[in-house]
């Protein structure tokens, strides 16, 4: 079960795993209605490293991107669901619009996003100028929180 970690902890952290050789692996998201797709994207990035950062955006964070309405959940319900995932070995967060400045910060060996993110992978020129990988993993079809959202609204 993984830990919340708030961002002076999480880079402590990060500097002894680097020390003790672990490969760090980060994703983002909103994570807003945890379904398949996520836990199966979370699965594959997990299977690339040692550990799995998973960074959430704050709910003001989420209400810019998303608009109002969201997040239909809060952060920290949203990151209790994150938590309680195997694959998923540290929760933490970020209130701006992108996590350039925290993966700035943490250096991840894997830098991973869904494959619908190819086109802008915030953070991508840090981590990879840093020797580490950026990589955009298929996403299972079918499983969008925006498209449950909707689903649910037309019921």
């Amino acid at each position: 079960m993984g830990v919340f970690m708030n961002r002076e902890i999480l880079v402590a952290a990060r500097a002894q795993w680097k020390r003790d050789g672990k490969q760090v692996v980060f994703t983002n998201g909103c994570y807003d209605l945890l379904h398949p797709g996520h836990i199966r994207l979370l699965e594959s990035a997990r299977n690339l490293g040692d550990i799995l950062i998973l960074a959430l955006n704050t709910d003001d964070s989420v209400a810019r991107l998303k608009g109002p309405s969201r997040p239909l959940l809060t952060l920290e319900q949203r990151a209790q669901m994150a938590a309680a995932l195997q694959a998923v070995d540290v929760v933490t967060s970020f209130d701006e619009d992108t996590p350039r400045e925290l993966i700035a910060t943490v250096l991840p060996d894997f830098l991973v996003k869904g494959a619908d993110w190819s086109h802008f992978i915030a953070g991508r020129e840090e981590v990879e100028a840093a020797g580490g990988k950026v990589m955009a993993l298929p996403l299972e079809p079918g499983y969008s929180t925006t498209n449950i959202e909707k689903e649910i609204l037309a019921r």
